[in-house]
């Protein structure tokens, strides 16, 4: 049978979509009431066909996404005590973990970083620094490790900077210690010294394309002060690693992280490099969206956090325990932590393909939209003399300030923070914990959403 000629073709488009709305509901204009004005500054609509992709530059969105598939279960360690952290770590090693993150103290010596790093053999498994120091503890890794290190330094100037306030003198020294520690790592060519962060800003409530374009500010500037430290541009490249914290948004911080990866071609291009290598991006689940209150909530948000990122290509993904926002965590909830990655991989074989959400036609409808509002914003930034102006102007704040009200403002609308303002249990803990002050330290603050509803 000849189905072209028989059958006809029973694809539904938007404008069919649009007339059933307004049919069933009895009214002309039902569907524009079902559109959503996002915080970022555009429109979604509420349903979307193929159509949509045929407006969109869909060979630049997608050629720019990851080609192979997984990514590195990366759990986070804050060393205290060198001996008690590296049992721990070959715990998480022997227990699912792929790669370390180590939060180190503001100095460490030789002995105490040989007991930390015993039996961890830096060439095979990936460990990430965060460090206030990366030159002196490169020479000191030289003394004890004298191989080609794997991972990478999570130390990012321009985010010490916002942190502490230290002023333009401590920021060039900081960016020589990252120039420093680049030649120091050269013989280690999978070990990233240059790290490019927006956890201060997602901190702060800033909106997903704000994230972005300071993030691509940071990048911008940082380059700069480490080619007046004498290190070539086509060095920075292969060095660098963008950190991203991902957010309860689902579908948006999917998008968040495709849209990441354009904008770093799309800024490359601009530093006219013959040849430029798919960004390497570590995501951290987020802090900002976790609660005092009813804390084991904490779970669903970071599993879908989690999810969220490695949909949207993160190469190495930290999951915070669901308590650390409450305590220091327990072996339990780091053992949870460290589940989550692996049920995702085990369980849910989303390590198993490489950008599953291609092809989507409101994913990739919502990455266009943030590539290009978080392009437009970072050009007005560089406009103002660049994201370090931006800060010191108080400007950036400023637009900080005006999208954590809006989500603030929200919540008082309405907007359910469960186990907060709705189905909450554990009220003990949360008025117990509820007077801690969201961290101020300086530029921009360090908040959490539940806070200003937890007492």
């Amino acid at each position: 049978m000849n189905t072209s000629s028989s059958q006809h073709d029973t694809r539904t488009d938007f404008s069919d979509w649009q007339q059933q709305v307004r049919r069933e509901l009895n009214d002309e204009r039902a569907d524009e009431g079902l559109r959503w004005a996002t915080p970022e500054g555009f429109t979604l609509e509420p349903y979307y066909t193929a159509d949509a992709l045929t407006s969109l530059p869909l060979d630049t969105l997608q050629s720019a996404q990851r080609s192979n598939a997984g990514w590195l279960n990366a759990p986070e360690q804050v060393v205290q005590d060198a001996t008690q952290a590296n049992a721990s770590l070959r715990q998480a090693l022997g227990g699912g973990a792929d790669a370390l993150v180590l939060t180190m103290p503001d100095s460490v010596d030789q002995a105490q970083l040989t007991r930390l790093l015993k039996d961890i053999k830096l060439s095979e498994t990936p460990v990430f620094f965060r460090t206030d120091q990366p030159d002196k503890l490169l020479n000191t890794l030289q003394t004890i490790a004298p191989y080609r290190w794997r991972g990478g330094l999570l130390s990012d100037p321009v985010a010490q900077y916002i942190r502490t306030g230290y002023g333009h003198t401590g920021l060039v020294a900081q960016s020589q210690q990252t120039a420093d520690a680049t030649r120091l790592a050269v013989n280690a060519p999978h070990f990233r010294t240059i790290c490019i962060s927006s956890h201060v800003f997602h901190n702060a409530g800033a909106t997903a394309t704000q994230e972005l374009a300071f993030l691509l500010g940071n990048l911008t500037d940082q380059y700069d002060a480490l080619t007046d430290a004498g290190l070539p541009v086509e060095e920075l490249v292969n060095r660098t690693m963008l950190s991203v914290s991902v957010g309860t948004s689902y579908f948006l911080e999917i998008a968040k992280l495709r849209a990441l990866r354009v904008l770093w071609f799309r800024l490359m291009g601009q530093y006219k490099q013959a040849s430029v290598p798919a960004p390497y991006v570590h995501a951290q689940t987020s802090t900002f969206y976790d609660a005092k209150a009813t804390p084991n909530t904490n779970l669903l948000r970071l599993t879908t956090e989690a999810m969220a990122a490695v949909i949207g290509g993160a190469d190495v993904l930290t999951v915070h325990p669901f308590d650390a926002v409450l305590t220091t965590p327990s072996a339990f909830s780091e053992r949870i932590a460290r589940n989550v990655s692996v049920l995702l991989k085990a369980e849910s074989y989303l390590d198993k393909v490489a950008d599953p959400s291609a092809g989507s036609y409101y994913i990739e409808t919502l990455t266009h939209h943030l590539v290009e509002g978080a392009w437009a914003l970072f050009l007005t930034v560089e406009q103002q003399g660049g994201v370090l102006t931006g800060l010191a102007s108080g400007w950036i704040a400023e637009q900080i300030e005006q999208a954590w009200q809006a989500k603030v403002e929200a919540v008082r609308q309405g907007r359910v923070l469960v186990g907060v303002t709705k189905f909450r249990y554990d009220e003990s803990t949360a008025s117990s914990s509820s007077t801690v002050a969201p961290e101020q330290a300086g530029l921009l603050p360090d908040r959490r959403l539940a806070a200003e509803f937890e007492s």
